[in-house]
């Protein structure tokens, strides 16, 4: 984790807290990070300083209305650039921006994932398997992001081998139907 992190991790869960001081703390220091980061993205494709500055209030507001949803296991960065994203993604779908309003040299510096993508799918994935029940996540992580053989999961989750591949089909399957439900949320 780097320091700047750990900073702003700390405030967050000082404002979890309930310490308003921190939470005002939190939200100026957010601020600053994604005035920079909207300002960079929308240069890029043409927009002003004072739309960066409306994504950003849209982005703070959202941190500060949904900062109970913030798992305090997780880092802070990736759960707040997540939030970014998609304020500045419905903003560019709001003003109709494509890839055709983009410079052609600019595209793939606008369009391209961000750093923090990967930490952010980890995060959602997580998020979402905690949503199963437990033999079926138990069966997932153990064959499909453990390795493990069917025979080896049946051991780890203490249930049968055709319990462990009936758990994998419809854990995947459940997933699959909370995946689609958030994409369309």
């Amino acid at each position: 984790m780097t320091t700047h992190e750990i900073e702003l991790k700390a405030l967050m869960l000082a404002s979890l807290e309930g310490d308003a001081a921190a939470h005002r703390a939190l939200l100026e220091r957010l601020s600053s990070r994604l005035r920079a980061y909207y300002k960079g993205k929308l240069a890029r494709v043409g927009r002003s300083a004072a739309e960066a500055e409306d994504l950003v209030q849209e982005a703070v507001l959202a941190v500060h209305f949904k900062r109970h949803t913030y798992d305090p296991a997780e880092p802070l960065t990736p759960w707040v650039h997540a939030i970014a994203r998609y304020k500045l993604i419905d903003f560019l779908r709001r003003t109709r921006t494509s890839r055709a309003d983009v410079p052609i040299e600019e595209a793939d510096a606008i369009m391209a994932h961000d750093d923090n993508v990967g930490a952010e799918s980890s995060y959602d994935v997580r998020r979402l398997m905690e949503r199963l029940p437990k033999n079926m996540r138990c069966s997932i992580e153990a064959v499909k992001l453990d390795g493990l053989s069917i025979a080896q999961a049946a051991v780890r989750c203490g249930i049968s081998e055709p319990g462990v591949k009936v758990n994998i089909h419809r854990g995947l399957k459940a997933l699959a139907t909370l995946i689609g439900r958030e994409t369309r949320t």
